[in-house]
């Protein structure tokens, strides 16, 4: 067992899986801590680095592309201080660090791993259920579908639709963006209806727009990470999928294939029925003359 124990967190490894566990410390993120423990199986490890400094030094695990759930939903997009795979290391247990990344390097050449992308997800993400309240409401997530319930403070057009439910068959991907602060984040559900439609998140009642705390907000990637595992793997994008039945974490049919967009016939559709929608919230009197016009053209302009 290789173990290193710092107050970031405690990186394991037992030769076949490097267990991550972010430490307690107030200095540690919230997204860190609430993820909780990541066990990374070494054939999901593409390589491990150790940067020494003056003062600490840091522990950087590298993945294989496409076996992480996390990096495929967040894009590179998690701040340093809140990705798991990164460790802060203190200048006197740099040796233990060296020793660590050492042991991880040679059983990566022993056991032959390939270092080439992954053709299925070989962690598992987030345990489902998970929800979390963000600045545009509460997002949940309980394995089979997203459910959005909106804040007093979200547009008065996505409260006016009411709650939104999405199954994960009706999905074609999601897209993350953190709330840095100085500039708004948004968490957008893609669904086949929507695929064309490119509202501002604002607007969009298949997204969370992140302008509060972003603290709080970058919890979000909890509920994309999730999703993302459920949908099929970018690798079936390439005609791969068959070939990543022996890598696949779960068993279940060949679902549909990410990106893919419905027919010309559906889209005509999805358009009458989103058009539909806003005529009645503009009926209503939810939505102003100039509000209609606006959102409607952007939908126009989106399909």
């Amino acid at each position: 067992m290789a173990e290193i124990i710092q107050r970031d967190g405690t990186w394991a490894f037992d030769g076949g899986t490097v267990r991550i566990t972010p430490g307690l410390h107030r200095s540690v993120p919230l997204f860190r801590q609430t993820y909780g423990e990541i066990p990374v199986p070494l054939e999901a490890v593409a390589g491990i680095v150790f940067e020494p400094d003056r003062k600490r030094g840091r522990l950087r695990l590298r993945l294989r592309e496409g076996a992480d759930p996390l990096l495929q939903a967040t894009g590179g997009r998690l701040p340093d201080a809140a990705d798991p795979y990164r460790l802060t290391v203190e200048s006197d247990r740099c040796g233990v660090a060296e020793y660590v990344a050492e042991e991880i390097r040679r059983a990566l050449l022993l056991d032959r791993i390939p270092k080439g992308p992954a053709k299925a997800y070989l962690l598992p993400g987030p345990p489902v259920p998970v929800s979390v309240r963000s600045s545009d409401g509460m997002v949940s997530f309980d394995g089979t579908k997203v459910r959005i319930d909106w804040a007093d403070t979200s547009d008065r057009v996505k409260r006016a639709t009411g709650p939104r439910i999405i199954g994960v068959g009706d999905l074609v991907r999601v897209e993350w963006l953190p709330n840095s602060g100085s500039e708004e984040g948004f968490l957008r559900f893609v669904t086949r209806e929507s695929v064309f439609a490119k509202l501002p998140p604002e607007r969009d009642p298949y997204a969370l727009d992140l302008w509060g705390s972003a603290r709080r907000d970058l919890l979000t990637a909890l509920i994309a990470t999730a999703v993302t595992a459920r949908l099929p793997h970018p690798s079936a994008c390439t005609g791969d999928a068959d070939d990543a039945a022996p890598e696949r974490a779960g068993g279940g049919s060949r679902p549909r294939l990410p990106g893919a967009v419905p027919p010309p016939s559906d889209h005509h559709d999805a358009l009458l029925r989103r058009l539909r929608e806003l005529g009645e919230l503009h009926r209503g009197g939810v939505l102003t003359d100039a509000e209609f016009a606006m959102t409607k053209a952007a939908v126009l302009r989106g399909f």
